[in-house]
């Protein structure tokens, strides 16, 4: 268990134990246990109840389906759950080891629970699929998360990605609509993620307003506004002012061919423009001198400032950015997926996406691996949908939000934001 220093009133410092390791590791052990009970030992895994596992591709290429014995592998699943949340609420692991445990954790259990809800059917899981649409999914939680870590990393808290992206789908979905353009909609939506941004970083940085009731109130702006033009433009005037153009995919010749993984190569510019921007801002943050001071200013502001660095001038031109990728995020939403705008399409991605750079420890790549966590969730009920799962529907449709707030509590817990999220800088 890991301790941190308080300084009492007399001026003596005292060790403080810190819980959250051991609350997150308890709560992922008794989740697994859940697991055990209800997957494993369930009635649906009893007998000889096998698991399909199918690999083939939609062209009908690829390996012949794998089948398990569903209560072996359900119990398997869930036990190794069960011990991560053990070993990561009592074992002196470092922080390394306790991220790999929950991935291993989060893994195991959704696997016990996939056999489980494939148990005894025989059309099996169709792995290719499930990869498309987890990936596809979680386009929105990536761009958002990444939006969210250039904002975060330079100080400012982010809470107005879901207004961001109900700018840039209306501003997308209008655009190609009456222009027949998707990369006039590309732009004017990203345009108008970046205004709304632009917008927070104005009333956070000039005025300083708190930020977290600045992000809520923007995005019920966004809302009122999205919707009002909708009733009056879209809603009467569809087919003129509703009906855009979307990209089509983009066949990458011998990679869209692999087997399982092949369909994540047949996709639109949008999708494949999400997923390379992570090792980009990878790259940008870590590796170039914008990025040591974006982390800079987003730590110790001061002390950044004392050494030359325009605090205020990079946090405005972050949060450019930052818009700039939500508003492509909720472009993806329209033109880059189903095409017409509809009143408050985002469906509270924003605040996913949010939780999605929590848990990934405000860093691209363990962003975009919580973004894709979520992703599945998002999808689950129609995974499971032809799968017979005794699992009422409204249930299914919960499940992104449940999963959202147990990682949330489990593991952002253990970690630290940038140390001068939401706090005003005034140059002294």
């Amino acid at each position: 268990m890991t301790t941190a220093a308080t300084l009492t009133s007399t001026g003596v410092v005292v060790a403080k134990k810190d819980h959250s390791k051991l609350v997150g590791g308890v709560a992922q052990a008794v989740v697994g246990g859940f697991g055990l009970w209800a997957f494993g030992l369930g009635s649906r895994t009893s007998g000889a109840a096998h698991t399909i596992f199918g690999f083939k591709n939609q062209d009908g290429s690829g390996p012949g389906p794998l089948s398990i014995d569903a209560r072996t592998f359900a119990i398997l699943f869930a036990v190794i759950a069960i011990v991560c949340g053990l070993v990561r609420a009592f074992a002196p692991v470092s922080k390394r080891v306790r991220t790999t445990l929950d991935i291993v954790f989060v893994a195991a259990f959704v696997l016990s629970f996939l056999i489980w809800g494939a148990a005894g059917n025989s059309s099996g899981l169709p792995v290719p699929s499930i990869l498309a649409l987890t990936a596809t999914s979680s386009v929105p939680f990536v761009l958002g998360a990444l939006s969210g870590l250039l904002s975060e990393r330079s100080g400012v808290v982010n809470i107005a990605i879901e207004g961001q992206f109900l700018a840039g789908a209306f501003a997308g979905a209008l655009t190609a609509s009456v222009t027949g353009s998707v990369w006039a909609g590309l732009i004017a939506g990203c345009a108008a993620g970046a205004l709304i941004s632009s917008l927070l970083a104005v009333l956070a940085n000039r005025y300083l307003i708190e930020q977290v009731v600045l992000g809520v109130v923007i995005n019920l702006l966004c809302s009122g506004l999205t919707g009002f033009f909708y009733d009056r433009l879209m809603a009467n005037n569809g087919t003129e002012y509703n009906t855009p153009p979307t990209f089509s995919n983009i066949s990458i010749p011998g990679l869209s061919s692999i087997p399982v993984i092949g369909p994540l190569f047949d996709q639109n510019i949008v999708f494949y423009a999400s997923y390379l921007l992570v090792p980009i801002v990878w790259f940008a943050m870590y590796r170039t001198r914008w990025g040591l001071r974006t982390r800079a200013i987003g730590e110790h502001p001061v002390a950044a400032d004392t050494v030359g660095v325009k605090v205020l001038g990079l946090r405005y031109w972050n949060l450019l950015l930052a818009g700039l990728l939500s508003g492509l995020g909720g472009v993806w939403l329209t033109i880059g997926l189903t095409g017409p705008f509809g009143k408050d399409m985002s469906d509270g991605k924003g605040y996913i996406a949010i939780a999605a750079l929590i848990v990934g420890r405000w860093t691209p790549v363990g962003s975009m691996g919580a973004a894709l966590l979520f992703g599945f969730a998002t999808e689950l009920q129609l995974i499971l949908s032809s799968q017979g799962t005794p699992i009422p529907s409204e249930f299914l449709q919960m499940i992104p939000y449940v999963v959202t707030i147990f990682l949330v509590a489990t593991i952002g817990g253990v970690v630290r934001p940038p140390a001068a999220e939401n706090k005003p800088f005034v140059k002294g």
